[in-house]
């Protein structure tokens, strides 16, 4: 038999890593189903006696899109097809194509073996399911083990996607993580030149989308999303390179904490009200009194013009009498309390985000962030709109609210610019004239 297919060298770079976990993902229309069906076809006859997993949220999804392609791609010759069953099965191998709708779904898979699951579109599973069904990769025999995942950046498993593949390090690139090795492999809509052939009119019809869904779909760009709160948020504005910061910048801390997590951040304020996140400490399983002592001891001498915190840290426990900011400041930390509006403090930050362009036709930001803060940058655009109030932001997944909480303080608790060294006022006189004035001489 002989197989005779036109691929891409991303394509071909699925189908040949030695990765463990793998995700072909980004824009729509790179390719991303042909090729899945492809290597499981050739995983398949390679490794005899073989089983594989292709997962779907529902059958349906799975008869629209993974089950046609491999009809056609499948030679009948050495491949049968079970449609009650959903099963391919070629010589000794196994393919079967299953779905998990619900959370609950996942137990259908409990004593099940698979040396390779497949996620056509991972991010239409949430996390718990897909940490779950890795699990289910296992065997005795020799053959490799993989857990190969396509998706387009957006809906319910977009943040772990992109924290487990995205955030790691750079993309084509193998990178050992607990649990594994894994690799993110991009993919453009430029990488499928069979499409651009077949439909040139392809790309046209994307521009009538929302500008959101085209960044995301078109551009594969994993800062954009269906759902997305910050629009605004874009890393080639946002983040930046550590630098050293003047002394007479403004320095203040916005802390967000509980048990199951500290999330606080150091920003700095220059004279003209920009601002720059410039430390973070993000942090689980703390006591108070060892949170205070860890914030202490990252801040080291910086002067700090204020310490922002909502203000449920200021309710007294009944068996105590003594509030979360109570504690704090018997280890020297004493908290400023914010008034922790919502809907307010998230356009405070919009606010800030949005890049206008300056007098050269840059655009510059109120707000930016060093690339040493990387669970602000992971979880600040993976926020989502609140279904029932599309003005706030979604509580869920729990996860990614602490850090933009904690900087939500920041803007909340309306932070003064600094004062240039040597300046009285805005029109920036110099403090011996101002006494000149007071004082007649």
């Amino acid at each position: 038999m002989n197989l005779d297919f036109r691929l891409t060298p991303k394509q071909k770079l699925f189908i040949e890593t030695d990765a463990f976990e793998v995700l072909y993902g980004g824009a729509a229309g790179g390719g991303k189903t042909f090729v899945q069906a492809l290597d499981a076809l050739l995983y398949a006859l390679q490794y005899q006696g073989s089983k594989q997993l292709i997962l779907r949220r529902t059958y349906k999804e799975l008869e629209r899109s993974m089950v046609p392609q491999t009809l056609q791609l499948y030679p009948r010759e050495v491949a049968r097809y079970n449609q009650s069953k959903h099963i391919w099965t070629i010589g000794r191998s196994t393919i079967e194509m299953g779905y998990i709708a619900t959370e609950g779904d996942v137990t259908q898979y409990q004593s099940a073996e698979y040396d390779v699951i497949r996620f056509d579109e991972m991010t239409h599973f949430t996390e718990t399911q897909y940490r779950y069904m890795i699990s289910r990769v296992r065997g005795v025999n020799d053959f490799p083990k993989h857990v190969k995942s396509s998706a387009n950046p957006g809906s319910v498993g977009h943040a772990n996607a992109k924290s487990r593949f995205i955030d790691i390090g750079a993309p084509m690139e193998v990178h050992e993580c607990e649990g594994g090795s894994r690799l993110f492999i991009p993919a453009k809509l430029e990488d499928n030149p069979f499409l651009m052939e077949s439909d040139p009119e392809y790309e046209e019809r994307m521009k009538n989308l929302p500008e959101e869904v085209y960044k995301a779909l078109r551009e594969g760009n994993w800062d954009y999303y269906v759902g997305q709160y910050f629009t605004e948020f874009k890393r080639e504005t946002h983040v930046v390179r550590p630098f050293e910061i003047p002394d007479y910048w403004r320095r203040y801390v916005a802390i967000d904490y509980g048990l199951d997590m500290l999330a606080a951040y150091w920003i700095a304020v220059d004279e003209t009200d920009s601002a720059v996140v410039y430390r973070e400490v993000y942090e689980p399983n703390l006591i108070i009194p060892q949170a205070a002592k860890l914030l202490r001891e990252r801040n080291g001498e910086d002067y700090i013009t204020a310490w922002f915190a909502p203000k449920d840290l200021w309710n007294r426990r009944q068996e105590t009498g003594r509030s979360v900011a109570d504690i704090f400041a018997e280890e020297g930390v004493y908290l400023d309390q914010v008034s922790n509006g919502r809907v307010a403090g998230w356009y405070e930050l919009k606010r800030r985000l949005d890049a206008k362009p300056d007098e050269f036709g840059k655009k510059q930001p109120k707000l930016r962030m060093f690339d040493t803060c990387v669970n602000l940058i992971r979880t600040l655009p993976a926020l989502q709109h609140d279904e029932k109030h599309p003005n706030d932001c979604a509580t869920e997944p729990h996860e990614v609210t602490h850090a933009p909480d904690a900087i939500r303080y920041f803007c909340d608790g309306c932070p003064l610019p600094a004062s240039v060294p040597g300046k009285w006022n805005s029109d920036y006189r110099t403090y011996e004239e101002e006494i000149g004035d007071v004082f007649g001489y």
